[in-house]
């Protein structure tokens, strides 16, 4: 069934679960159980039709294997990613690198570069995973959606902004680990979006960047900021 309009969940830290206008549920980056940021009630992981994993680090997949596991869902991610979830007995991946688009869900998915790493610890071992990457998905009503992940600015986001003219971008603002807020309002620039939704910010004290200091360097330029609460859905 058709939800007609965008909605967009937040669970905190870079977790949320987008509805799209054609009832399609995507799932970015889940971190439920161990996310402080996530409000008691919303530690099970949804049900899902799609999942977006852009890097392999534990506060980005700490629930992926359950979420893929109870949903049956497509996980789209990096190829070393998906070749560890199968090693977990997820068979229900769709590979890909920087570069690639694939439709899945119904959706047209494209990876984008990320500057960042990627690394997990299992059984005691750190496991490479993979480059780290961004997304940027189209939507059944035009919509175009940018998923950074966890990256620093680079210049190359004036490309992602020229080829596919994201409409809303999901981009981290926390300092310490990935862009500032400074950072996160040239990036708006480069990518000549109209809206932005901040991500990767208030989960632990070393994440310094808030909403409001992008606000005030982006919302004179014409570019709103949708500020979530943790738990909170906007339209």
């Amino acid at each position: 069934m058709s939800s007609a309009r965008l909605r967009i969940r937040w669970y905190g830290h870079s977790t949320f679960l987008v509805h799209t206008p054609g009832g399609v549920r995507v799932l970015f980056d889940p971190w439920f159980t161990d996310n402080p940021a996530c409000p008691p009630g919303l530690k099970r992981p949804p049900a899902v039709d799609l999942i977006l994993v852009s890097h392999g680090h534990a506060d980005h997949i700490g629930d992926l294997v359950p979420a893929a596991r109870d949903s049956g869902a497509p996980v789209v991610g990096g190829f070393e990613l998906c070749d560890w979830l199968g090693r977990k007995g997820i068979a229900n991946v769709h590979a890909m690198n920087k570069g690639g688009s694939q439709t899945v869900a119904g959706l047209r998915v494209t990876m984008t570069d990320a500057r960042h790493s990627s690394g997990f610890t299992d059984n005691g071992q750190m496991i490479y995973m993979g480059e780290p990457a961004g997304y940027i998905v189209g939507l059944e009503n035009g919509l175009t959606l940018y998923y950074a992940g966890d990256t620093c600015l680079f210049g190359d986001m004036h490309l992602i902004g020229e080829m596919y003219r994201p409409d809303i971008a999901f981009l981290p603002i926390g300092d310490r680990f990935t862009m500032d807020p400074a950072a996160a309002a040239k990036a708006c620039e480069l990518l000549g979006v109209r809206q932005v939704v901040p991500m990767h910010w208030g989960t632990f004290p070393v994440l310094t960047g808030t909403p409001g200091a992008l606000r005030a360097l982006v919302e004179p330029k014409g570019v709103q900021v949708l500020e979530l609460k943790p738990g909170e859905t906007a339209e």
